[in-house]
């Protein structure tokens, strides 16, 4: 139950925070507004109208609900296995804090008490369910072989309310080092 109501709220919260704009064949071109972070990356036009690859939680102290998605290239290579990734994919991943929402925790309690659960395991339910509320941030990995050599072929970039954050290239790269098997991705399509 909870990762349908966590995959339910993610694209609930995909559509809200869908964009007008429309996305190039690399997806890499620039808003009009938009600044380029530190690793010369730009802030894709139309990242929210990608498609998505998949929903995740971080917990405590985190506690925030993650959607990935992907660009034509990257969504072709995740359809098709393709490993490394081709030059051109681009991952994004999108942050909200985590909140809960009266509605739908009525909703989730009356269905529960329809089913006969018991009062415990409602009230157990119901204090880990959460639903996407104030975004935090956008990451994206760009996949260029060459001028991101350094870090395993692909470019990382941050971006809160529009504006680059900064972020280290090595770190980001140390992070998904250990999912090298996977071209440093650790998303898993969910079809």
């Amino acid at each position: 139950m909870r990762v349908a109501i966590l995959s339910a709220a993610a694209v609930v919260g995909l559509v809200l925070a869908s964009s007008a704009y429309r996305i190039g064949a690399q997806g890499v071109t620039a808003t009009p507004s938009a600044q380029t972070a530190d690793s010369g990356i730009p802030l894709p036009s139309g990242y929210r109208s990608w498609e998505l690859i998949s929903v995740a939680a971080v917990g405590p102290p985190i506690s925030d609900v993650r959607a990935k998605l992907g660009n034509d290239i990257a969504m072709s290579d995740i359809r098709q296995g393709t490993i490394p990734y081709r030059d051109g994919a681009i991952i994004a991943r999108l942050a909200w804090k985590q909140t809960s929402d009266p509605q739908t925790s009525n909703a989730l309690q009356m269905q529960a008490q329809a089913a006969g659960l018991r009062p415990e395991t409602i009230a157990k339910a119901l204090s880990q369910t959460f639903v996407a509320g104030p975004a935090t941030n956008v990451q994206f990995m760009v996949k260029d072989s060459k001028k991101y050599a350094s870090t395993g072929g692909w470019g990382f970039a941050q971006f809160t309310n529009g504006k680059p954050d900064a972020i280290l290239q090595q770190t980001c790269y140390a992070c998904h080092a250990p999912a090298k098997a996977t071209d440093l991705v650790f998303t898993h399509y969910s079809p």
